[in-house]
């Protein structure tokens, strides 16, 4: 029998969890770790409440979290409540599955204002994070910047944007539902480094943009490159483009019955946050892009700003006794090992980077380094005491644990508790979770 301990229950730990039932069959017992006392992570907690048919996936993950040989461990913190070399101890291979959750820091003067956050803090707070759920960003202003020209920036600049009534069926929040529809910001800017052949947004979720109730879109079109340089992308950037372009002939006709726009500033770098306690403005400078780098022309101009959201990547958090590297904030590994018997998978071991889907074969590929190293001997003694041994750790600590089971009761709390119409409404406290499976 093989142990395997996989700390963290997104998308990256159970696929690696399937792999590794279809790697070692019954001859496997795997515990996924996480700390929150419900699982699935980014499915959760990242992808957005309006995006219903994304967390599906979640199904798939269920169906292997209910197996015999899998088991969910929540409420558990790996580095505090239990130590890397204590899992070490008692399972034969531990996968760091823990993605990818602080924000990348923006680290320009005035970050450090009152109402900047980044879209891992904002995105938790619309989501219902624990972690993020007393926010309370102001809403209250007519301007927010939102740095970044990729999904996780659509994604916030279209929740800024939409009616109560567009959140029908989605799990929004009721805190941030609420919120959103006293908000009096008029004006989004979408703020980025280099010019629309560069952008980063996905055509599907770049076209939503322009179906919004309230919304429209603004792109300038001196901004835009002449049409036939189109030809020389590819074709999932190319429909992206040509979304800008219908959003560049579309405006004049719509701007009159939208009461927010939406605005594209392309070749902005920003250089500094302004204001005193709390940011009132953002410093950008004009770029011109050279050989794919954004260069600065030392053009300055400030664009007004009550509330500023940096949408510029993420950080995995680092743990106790595990190799790290500070430059690409992920831990330190070589694809995929870390140290003999410990490895991670999916953003913490390349970055944030890839669809939920890229996850998959991520899980494999570690799975298939496991077999390998289990075959050579790199991995030890045999009959480590796997589960068994953690319980018994876990008895001796007074460990709240929290099972797939308590997690089907407290999902059924949140789904009784579901405004007409919405397929939950999540706990946003951890204590009102574990009272849920009591």
């Amino acid at each position: 029998m093989r142990h395997i301990a996989i700390i963290g229950s997104g998308p990256a730990g159970y696929y690696t969890a399937e792999a590794a039932q279809k790697a070692f069959g019954e001859d496997v017992r795997v515990d996924v770790f996480d700390c929150l006392p419900v699982p699935y992570g980014l499915i959760r907690s990242g992808v957005a409440p309006d995006h219903q048919s994304i967390k599906g996936v979640s199904r798939r993950y269920e169906k292997t979290a209910l197996t015999e040989n899998v088991r969910f461990v929540g409420n558990v913190t790996i580095g505090k409540d239990v130590t890397i070399p204590e899992l070490q101890g008692l399972y034969d291979a531990v996968v760091l599955a823990t993605g990818a959750p602080n924000d990348r820091p923006l680290d320009i003067p005035g970050d450090d204002l009152g109402n900047v956050f980044g879209s891992a803090a904002f995105v938790g707070w619309y989501n219902g994070h624990p972690q993020f759920a007393d926010l309370n960003p102001d809403l209250s202003g007519n301007t927010a910047v939102v740095i970044g020209m990729g999904n996780v920036a659509l994604d916030v600049a279209r929740i800024l944007s939409k009616t109560p009534q567009e959140f029908e069926g989605s799990d929004i929040v009721a805190h941030a539902r609420e919120a959103l529809a006293d908000s009096a910001i008029e004006r989004i800017v979408l703020l980025g480094r280099r010019g629309p052949h560069q952008i980063m947004m996905t055509p599907k979720e770049l076209g939503e943009l322009g179906q919004l109730e309230r919304a429209v879109p603004y792109v300038d079109p001196d901004a835009l490159p002449a049409e036939a340089e189109d030809a020389i992308l590819e074709p999932g950037l190319r429909k992206s483009v040509t979304h800008l372009r219908s959003f560049a002939d579309a405006y004049e006709k719509q701007k009159a019955a939208k009461a927010i726009t939406v605005e594209f500033a392309f070749f902005a770098q920003p250089k500094a946050l302004l204001g005193e306690k709390t940011v009132q403005a953002i410093e950008v400078e004009r770029t011109q892009v050279i050989s794919g780098k954004a260069v600065g022309t030392g053009e300055i101009r400030k664009i007004p700003a009550s509330l500023v959201l940096s949408c510029i990547g993420y950080r995995t958090s680092p743990i106790p006794d595990v190799p790290f590297d500070e430059r690409a904030g992920r831990f330190a590994n070589d694809e995929g090992r870390i140290l003999t018997g410990l490895y991670c998978v999916g953003w913490a071991r390349r970055g944030p980077s890839g669809t939920i889907g890229t996850n998959r074969p991520d899980g494999f590929d570690v799975i298939d380094k496991i077999v390998e190293d289990t075959n050579a001997g790199r991995l030890g003694r045999a009959n480590k005491q796997g589960r068994d041994g953690f319980d018994a750790l876990a008895k001796t600590r007074a460990l709240d644990i929290v099972t797939f089971r308590d997690w089907k009761r407290i999902e059924e709390a949140e789904e009784q508790a579901a405004r007409e119409g919405a397929p939950r409404e999540k706990f946003v406290e951890i204590e009102a979770m574990i009272k849920a499976r009591d």
